[in-house]
């Protein structure tokens, strides 16, 4: 394997004309590069905040291998990748003179690379989040299902969805001004939201989904206020859009949980979503 065999780009068309295939071929894998390079293909660098990543694929001989993204200052995205791929892209990564503050991939790949990337520049890695992939296999509602029905948020639910997405945010450790500003930029903006609503109307959970692509759709994120939780509100709205998401078409309905949170863990598995694989996010001191 070549460091000249992975080609940089700026270009998300060009990429997607060169990649795409290679990223549709296993849709739900690929969820995030998917959504990602889809966002930006349709809403250009405004989408995040005027800033446009780098993305690179692995190539030989006319086939795709692999691919990646890197928006500036933040972490390098990439798909499956073997431990020579990954020390080739590191090597090739430090040649270009990239400096990287964490690597986002399915386990094993994560792993290699965070190796690799210690052996090129001495950097010391440090696992952070951990994180599974589910698939929607069949779609079995929560028993009982707690009082009351799902709808869509409108434009008249705007703060109220703001709100909770803040509290969501910082429910997960994430840095970013959620408001009327600047919500255009963030990555909640392009989702489609259901409320699961009591039976008076009051809102007690919301589940949001990423616009379908290559079939696929990504249930992101999930709600529930801390003083509202352990009544099964999370299950019935989770419920709620990936029905909508089957009816609408998706072929593949997929979510992350946290690999530390338990409770999350055991309700998708309940209502029907299947692992695929794990992936781990790692820091570089």
């Amino acid at each position: 394997m070549r460091s000249d065999d992975w080609h940089l780009t700026e270009d998300v068309d060009d990429f997607l004309a060169r990649a795409g295939e290679f990223l549709r071929s296993r849709p739900a894998l690929h969820t995030t590069p998917l959504t990602v390079t889809e966002k930006l293909r349709t809403l250009g660098a405004a989408a995040y905040g005027a800033r446009f990543p780098v993305f690179g694929r692995l190539e030989r001989a006319g086939k795709v291998h692999a691919t990646f993204y890197r928006f500036p200052s933040r972490g390098l995205s990439v798909t499956s990748l073997t431990p020579e791929q990954a020390d080739t892209l590191a090597a090739h990564l430090v040649a270009l003179g990239h400096s990287l503050p964490s690597v986002t991939a399915d386990h094993s790949t994560a792993t290699a690379f965070a190796e690799a990337w210690q052996r090129h520049t001495g950097a010391t890695p440090t696992l952070g989040v951990r994180l599974h992939l589910y698939r929607l296999g069949t779609l079995t509602p929560p028993e009982p299902v707690p009082a009351g029905q799902g709808r869509l948020v409108g434009e008249q639910d705007h703060e109220h969805l703001m709100r909770w997405c803040r509290e969501f945010a910082a429910d997960v450790g994430e840095v970013v001004s959620i408001d009327a500003a600047s919500w255009a930029g963030t990555r909640f903006a392009e989702k489609r939201y259901s409320f699961w609503e009591t039976p008076d109307g009051t809102p007690v959970s919301m589940a949001g989904v990423n616009p379908m692509v290559a079939g696929q759709v990504r249930v992101d994120p999930v709600y529930t206020p801390a003083h509202l939780r352990g009544r099964g509100y999370a299950g019935a709205v989770t419920v709620e859009v990936s029905r909508a998401a089957l009816a609408a078409g998706a072929t593949e309905v997929v979510l992350f949980t946290n690999a530390a949170n338990t409770t999350s863990n055991a309700l998708y598995q309940r209502i029907g979503y299947l692992p695929i694989t794990d992936f781990a996010m790692y820091d570089f001191a």
